[in-house]
């Protein structure tokens, strides 16, 4: 009854959005999965109930909708509520360097700031897409970063890696959506393990880098994504200091490795301070992102073999 007598209440879609970014709010909800307050978030919602974009003009705010319409949003916001899921798994989409992507719980949802070096091409640390032939994306999760390298370097083969099969499934259905198959493959790899010989242009990985400690204090919307995709040991530095070991190895005499370590970056200086880390700044905020070209790798890969403490 409760509910039927809301529902009855909340007539257009912006009724619906404020109403539900209320209700967020008050249930002191966390917002970082690809929205950054109750009001984006709710709006998302409220649009893949009614089956309408996203960027869907402001005047169809104000439209009446029919009872199972309100319904059926009222349904979705309970759910990012009582269930705390991001609204990225309730919708399954996220967007990355401005393209769609299918994502669930196997994934983590999209949010890396390497987006904006994807639409800057990498640049200057790739001095033309044109050259760039080969390019590997490690721990790809949904594969986002990777099909977005194919998208901006539109000659080069493009190696997806990940351990875990269930994400590399999810990687599938985005690559074959992209219809980019042709140029993309999808690789099950404990890092580089399956690309022995390989050498790339590009090595380009947003690793698990959430220590132990940190993974206890996240909020419960952290919680409903893969443990695999998140935790990285007691420092948060296990598989960053794998990439650092070897990418040397896997890397043109030009090439370049950028990885995403988040606020893991002041653990990694203090375990390599000598190692000339690129720390790079986005407009769109964001942290933790280096860059290493490969001789830096090759002088330094000696230092990297002692693990961190």
């Amino acid at each position: 009854m409760i509910e039927d007598a809301l529902i009855d209440q909340l007539f257009t879609p912006r009724d619906l959005v404020r109403w539900g970014a209320s209700r967020m709010n008050e249930a002191g909800l966390f917002f970082g999965h690809g929205t950054t307050d109750a009001l984006d978030e709710s709006l998302v919602l409220v649009l893949h109930a009614l089956n309408l974009p996203f960027d869907t003009p402001p005047l169809y705010l104000d439209t009446r909708l029919e009872r199972a319409e309100r319904g059926a949003a009222v349904q979705l916001i309970r759910r990012r509520i009582e269930e705390r899921i991001p609204a990225a798994y309730l919708t399954h989409q996220a967007w990355f360097a401005g393209r769609p992507y299918y994502v669930d719980q196997r994934v983590l949802v999209p949010r890396s700031p390497i987006a904006e070096l994807v639409e800057r091409r990498f640049e200057p640390w790739l001095e033309s897409a044109d050259r760039v032939n080969r390019v590997l994306d490690l721990c790809t999760g949904s594969g986002c970063i990777g099909i977005a390298c194919a998208h901006v370097f539109q000659h080069a083969q493009i190696d997806l890696g990940d351990l875990s099969a269930d994400a590399l499934e999810v990687a599938e259905l985005n690559l074959l959506g992209h219809g980019v198959e042709d140029r993309v493959v999808a690789i099950q790899s404990d890092l580089f393990e399956a690309f022995s010989g390989e050498r790339y242009d590009l090595i380009v990985s947003n690793p698990p880098y959430v220590s132990h400690d940190e993974m206890a204090l996240l909020p419960q919307e952290y919680l409903n994504e893969p443990a695999l995709g998140l935790v990285a040991g007691d420092a948060g530095l296990d598989l960053v200091a794998r990439i650092l070991q070897r990418a040397a190895d896997h890397l043109t005499g030009e090439g370049v490795l950028v990885v995403e370590v988040g606020a893991t970056w002041p653990a990694l200086v203090a375990c390599w301070p000598t190692v000339p880390f690129i720390w790079l700044r986005f407009q769109r905020g964001g942290e933790g992102v280096f860059v290493l070209t490969h001789d830096q790798l090759r002088c330094h890969q000696s230092a990297f073999m002692d693990p961190p403490s």
